[in-house]
């Protein structure tokens, strides 16, 4: 499902205009990246939960070549699906 598509599936399923989904999709994935980049979880009981993890510099290698390439550490995003969720999907 793209973008576009979740906004229209937003804006049916709520009764309100495209414009004012987009709107408050824009608002949701803005607030969710302000507060992981902040150092803060986001969790949506039933659904899941939005984590920060850190790296570790390390050596990856690139596949085509086998070339080793040095990694810094850094930050990055985790989503670990809730029970409400997974069970949904395995229904």
């Amino acid at each position: 499902m793209t973008k576009a598509e979740l906004i229209g599936r937003m804006a049916t399923a709520a009764n309100i205009s495209r414009d004012q989904a987009k709107a408050a999709l824009e608002a949701f994935t803005d607030g969710v990246v302000e507060a992981l980049s902040h150092g803060h979880d986001v969790k949506l009981i039933g659904f899941g939960s939005f984590t920060t993890i850190e790296r570790k510099a390390g050596v990856a290698r690139n596949p085509q070549t086998g070339q080793a390439i040095a990694r810094a550490a850094s930050r990055t995003a985790r989503f670990r699906a809730g029970e409400g969720l997974k069970s949904a999907l395995n229904a």
